[in-house]
């Protein structure tokens, strides 16, 4: 049975237009990366979101706010920390299926979302079953909602943002995995970037107008390139030595099965049409890399140490493929190794040691027994 709409959501949807007016993105200072980011998400939702970590006060929810006035509809949506679960996904109203003969679905936040922002602060804190679903629609654009044996599907793609504070509480590794980019922000100490950032927000706060009507035209040219990028984007394939690239990355991150890995391609897809180019390039997987392993990446299993080992490898000549706690054998004959752990975490593995070796001196043969 389909469900009708209840249509006073598409009004709510756009309550964005009575907000204040937001900072332009276009005036951020000191937040390349994460403007990047963001920008690659609004080009492919479908990457999954992009999850920023940082302390308080480093303009999450102020650069989250200015990219939803980029696109097309403009809605930002804030998930609430205590929302239930038909607040997020809508509901289904039965009673009007027993009464009319029709269902009548109650959009969620999801619904009101689409084609815009939906902006999730401290989703650490937020139930995992929860996040578990917020994450399942940003991926595939679709939410499903079903009761009583009663289906609805409704288009929900949106650019999902979430921020948490590490001090707070982390993520499991399962949902964080889920999440398409990754930014970590730090404090700046910085002291000229510190005043422009707080002139700029002084000028802001005293004439949002006046401060806004400097930058519309780099404004216009954002979301200009925001609407090219997503036309271009299936135009662009991917070559053979772009998917060896991504491979590298990811094997060498030691990364838990290949979602990092089609992330990573259809990051890089996206920043090439967000650069007007006219292919995939091994460069613009590098330039992504980061972003999409920095959440990824076992301990230990950094790609830098890969990097470090072929170099090491052409000073002392050992293969570049050895274990990273293989030691090289000392020449000091009272070299003794500390007891480490191993590639497959064994406690007390000692790399081996090279041992003297005595002359033997030759032994006259035992005379045989007589009979």
């Amino acid at each position: 049975m389909n469900a009708s709409v209840d249509p006073s959501y598409r009004d709510d949807a756009h309550r964005f237009d009575t907000d204040p007016a937001p900072f332009p993105f276009s005036a951020l200072i000191g937040q390349q990366t994460l403007q990047q980011a963001l920008l690659l998400a609004a080009i492919d939702p479908g990457l999954g979101g992009v999850l920023v970590s940082g302390p308080r006060g480093t303009a999450k929810s102020t650069t989250a706010r200015a990219l939803a006035e980029l696109l097309p509809h403009g809605q930002f949506v804030t998930l609430p920390l205590g929302a239930s679960e038909e607040q997020l996904i809508g509901t289904l109203d039965i009673e009007t299926a027993l009464r009319a003969s029709g269902v009548r679905f109650s959009a969620g936040l999801l619904a009101k979302a689409h084609h815009g922002v939906l902006y999730v602060d401290e989703v650490n804190l937020l139930p995992d079953p929860l996040v578990d679903q917020l994450l399942d629609v940003a991926a595939s654009g679709v939410n499903t909602i079903e009761r009583d044996g009663i289906s609805h599907r409704h288009a929900a793609r949106f650019v999902l943002i979430g921020t948490m504070n590490p001090e707070e509480g982390e993520l499991r590794p399962q949902l964080l995995d889920r999440f398409g980019l990754m930014v970590e922000l730090e404090n700046c100490f910085d002291a000229p970037v510190r005043q422009q950032i707080v002139k700029a927000r002084l000028a802001f706060d005293a004439d949002p107008q006046r401060f806004r009507a400097d930058y519309a035209a780099q404004q216009e040219a954002h979301a200009r390139r925001i609407r090219d990028a997503r036309a271009a984007l299936a135009r662009l394939s991917f070559g053979d030595a772009v998917h060896d690239r991504v491979s590298t990355l990811c094997i060498a991150a030691g990364v838990d099965g290949l979602r990092a890995d089609l992330v990573m391609l259809k990051a890089a897809r996206a920043l090439a049409s967000l650069e007007q180019a006219d292919a995939i390039r091994v460069e613009h997987v590098d330039r992504v890399a980061d972003l999409v392993l920095a959440h990824r990446r076992r301990e230990g299993s950094k790609q830098r140490e890969g990097e470090s080992r072929a170099q090491q490898a052409s000073q002392n000549g050992t293969p570049a493929s050895a274990p990273r706690n293989a030691q090289r054998p000392s020449s000091d004959p009272g070299h003794t190794e500390t007891p480490h752990t191993t590639e497959a975490g064994e406690w007390g593995f000692l790399a081996p040691e090279p041992v003297e070796i005595a002359p033997v001196k030759s032994v006259r043969p035992l005379p045989a027994k007589k009979p």
